[in-house]
């Protein structure tokens, strides 16, 4: 037994270093990339849309590239390793660059002014201003990003490609899936109780100090100025047009533009199909079809999961920011239970569940987009004037009308921008809720039908053509959603306050 413990500590030491190399890469790239987009406005508009088709995909939209990147071209475990820490970075990374985008767009601009009059280069103003303002908001996300690198730890330190299993030496997600496919139930729990003595060490040792460090920085008379995502760009920032048009013209020019977009398409579509062989035509509208009803069944199931997340984060939140006086304690808490991902209990709960996949598929949607609403709620708060509170103890607000004239508008930022991050989060764990195999050789759950099974079935037969349909479709849905639903509902109560 003390072997088997040794052993498992050691596997989980290994998946510990690469989270730590995945976590200081994200840190380092989002800490200048989120500055780089709040002070260039060239950029911001090169790289925005961009990013905010990356956060949107899931992890195994990476898988290809860095099985090409890595496992090809690097000698043995040098490349799986590799490929690991770069598959952890894309589900790590863009947390970090909305926290340092948000904390230095909020800056006062009489900071940027001194800075200017005083002569400061690009180096000191680093320095001297953006890391310390960031520092703040990136030790939050930085809390968050790790929880979401660990959700994907075993997925990526097993993968399937057709019928060869890429799998690292030592590593806790290695472990995890031997238990599910052995179905040694003594190794499971140890493995559990290791993952989670690391996550409360972790915890405690790294992000609590690293979270005083870096709030030693805040600045305490920022403005109460708007706090944007990339994704909800004020329509004020947006760039004018050189000449004065009244609204009507403006929506004319617009619309004919998209008019323009779409003929263009329409031809572009049309010569594709004289130039392409009618059987392939054949097979992509199939594999359009079939994208499309697993992008329909998946749908349901995100939305099901997240009606559920806002009856359980809002009543929770509310309580936890403005009823309870043990407000650190409960968010210590949650931080070490969020740490804890889904995907090393979804054996456990697919053998309490008896095989249902369908409420399988539920419970590991809810645990992934839950933390994202909390989180987001309890950030968004700390920027509500104190006044708030002092309205609600002068006028004896309590019950029902204190949630209707305070809880419910003071959280709506938060709920807006938790719903948009949540329920990416539900579209990236699509892969693990919908189909979770112990490499290529044992089905843990599997539904009838839906995009993540879909991923993961295209990429295990190399169909890349099938892959890219279903990527394509999925994020122009997410897109599409978040432009015209969750930006104009951000908009609306982002000003509730202000």
């Amino acid at each position: 037994m003390s072997l088997l413990i040794f052993l498992l500590l050691e596997d989980t030491a290994y998946s510990w270093v690469r989270m730590l190399i995945a976590l200081f890469a994200s840190l380092s790239i989002g800490l200048f990339t989120g500055i780089a987009l709040a002070r260039s406005k060239v950029l911001n508009r090169l790289l925005t849309p961009l990013i905010d088709i990356l956060q949107t995909l899931p992890i195994l939209a990476f898988f290809p590239f860095a099985i090409y990147l890595f496992v090809f071209y690097l000698p043995g475990s040098i490349g799986v390793n590799a490929a690991v820490i770069f598959l952890i970075i894309t589900s790590m990374l863009w947390n970090m660059i909305f926290g340092v985008y948000q904390a230095v767009i909020s800056l006062p601009e009489e900071y940027i002014e001194l800075a200017r009059i005083s002569g400061l280069g690009l180096y000191q103003r680093l320095k001297k201003i953006f890391i310390p303002a960031a520092l703040p908001r990136l030790s939050e996300q930085m809390s968050l990003s790790w929880a979401i690198g660990l959700f994907y730890l075993v997925t990526s330190e097993i993968f399937s490609v057709g019928t060869k299993d890429y799998t690292v030496k030592h590593g806790i997600g290695v472990e995890f899936v031997r238990a599910a496919s052995t179905g040694s139930a003594t190794l499971y729990i140890y493995s559990i109780a290791i993952f989670i003595l690391f996550v409360i060490a972790t915890r405690l040792l790294f992000f609590e100090n690293f979270d005083r460090f870096a709030h030693r920085f805040y600045i305490k008379d920022y403005k109460k100025r708007k706090i944007e995502r990339f994704t909800f760009n004020s329509p004020k920032k947006m760039p004018k047009l050189s000449v004065n048009l009244n609204r009507k013209a403006r929506k004319a020019i617009m619309y004919g533009v998209y008019a323009a977009v779409a003929i263009f398409l329409i031809y572009v579509v049309y010569k594709i199909t004289l130039i392409i062989n009618f059987s392939i035509l054949n097979e992509i509208l199939q594999y359009e079809t079939y994208s499309l009803l697993s992008l329909a069944a998946s749908f349901l199931r995100i939305w099901g999961a997240f009606v559920a997340i806002l009856a359980v984060s809002i009543p929770v939140s509310v309580y936890v920011i403005f009823l309870s006086e043990k407000t650190k304690r409960y968010m210590l808490i949650f931080q070490v239970v969020a740490s804890i991902p889904a995907t090393i209990l979804l054996p456990a709960i697919a053998y309490i569940v008896y095989g249902d996949s369908e409420f399988l598929a539920f419970i590991i949607y809810f645990l992934s987009g839950l933390w994202y609403v909390i989180f987001s709620i309890v950030a968004t708060t700390k920027y509500l004037p104190p006044s708030i509170m002092e309205v609600k103890r002068v006028f004896h607000l309590n019950g029902a009308v204190a949630w209707k004239k305070i809880y419910l508008k003071a959280v709506a930022p938060g709920v807006i921008t938790g719903a948009v991050t949540g329920i990416a989060a539900e579209w990236n764990a699509s892969i693990v809720a919908e189909y979770f195999s112990a490499g290529s050789n044992k089905v843990i759950t599997s539904v009838n039908v839906g995009i993540g099974k879909a991923l993961n079935l295209a990429l295990a037969n190399n169909n890349l053509l099938l892959m890219g349909i279903l990527l394509t479709n999925m994020v122009a849905m997410i897109v599409l959603i978040n432009y015209f639903v969750w930006r104009r509902l951000y908009n609306r109560v982002n000003a509730v306050y202000s």
